[in-house]
């Protein structure tokens, strides 16, 4: 089985998402994922076909269809916390079905575009996929189709949720667990209050951007990459506000995932 590893399949600029080499089967697609333990390594081998129902694709707000893929990582079975985190702008995880979490979006800033923002837009103003009319056509699993032809959740995963008996959905690509406790964990970041100033997109600070938003933390807050303890062992969350899905990550991450740095 090809073994993907990010940066090593195609050759990716620092910003890059994850590329996958589309498999091509017959006209019956469903979920093929396995999981197991090797040594040190928590892997998971899969398709990338979803377990649940899911939208219409393609559709108006994303061109794409869904297509198999190989997917093949492994992440830390016994993850350390280090004292800095590092900022992903592609994958940053795999779910309990073999679908890849995908918080991010490809999106900036452009004000010679139509749409507002471009691939080749200002990377100092990243899109959140949550801030933009139509949501680039996203089912009701928060889910859509990248361009080739990969299903990956942006948000909670609904579908998947609804399958499971408690609160792991996933895996981080540094080896922690990624946890959905519907009201019980709340995110520490907040939207930035008044105008984005000169040198940004004009107007409020309104969530259509990633940097529309800060970390302010609290009382009982999860930290920057959503992360906190859980029956006494660090885990990232799954939230119901921004992030929604940690785009940090605070673990020694698998070469086996995108590690873009900021």
């Amino acid at each position: 089985m090809l073994k993907v590893v990010f940066y090593n399949l195609i050759k990716l600029t620092p910003f890059s998402f994850v590329a996958l080499l589309p498999i091509q089967l017959g006209a019956m697609e469903v979920n093929e994922f396995k999981q197991s333990i090797t040594n040190n390594k928590r892997c998971f081998v899969s398709n990338g076909i979803p377990n649940h129902e899911v939208g219409t694709f393609p559709n108006r707000g994303n061109p794409n269809s869904i297509l198999p893929q190989q997917i093949d990582v492994c992440v830390p079975r016994y993850p350390k916390k280090l004292s800095n985190y590092t900022k992903i702008r592609g994958i940053i995880g795999i779910a309990l079905n073999g679908v890849l979490f995908r918080p991010g979006t490809a999106g900036f800033w452009d004000p010679d575009s139509h749409r507002g923002h471009s691939r080749q837009g200002d990377r100092k103003w990243s899109v959140d996929i949550f801030g933009l009319s139509g949501k680039l056509g996203l089912d009701f699993n928060n889910a859509h189709v990248g361009r080739g032809g990969m299903y990956h959740y942006h948000g909670l995963p609904i579908g998947l949720i609804s399958k499971l008996n408690g609160s792991l959905i996933g895996y981080a690509g540094d080896g922690f667990e990624i946890h959905y406790l519907q009201n019980q964990k709340s995110s520490g970041w907040a939207l930035r209050k008044g105008f984005r100033g000169w040198s940004g997109p004009p107007g409020t600070y309104d969530g259509t951007y990633n940097e529309d938003y800060h970390y302010t933390g609290g009382e009982n807050t999860l930290d920057e990459c959503n992360g906190g303890f859980y029956k006494g062992k660090y885990t990232y969350f799954v939230t119901e506000t921004y992030p929604i899905i940690p785009r940090c990550l605070y673990g020694n991450i698998s070469s086996d995932f995108n590690k873009s740095r900021h």
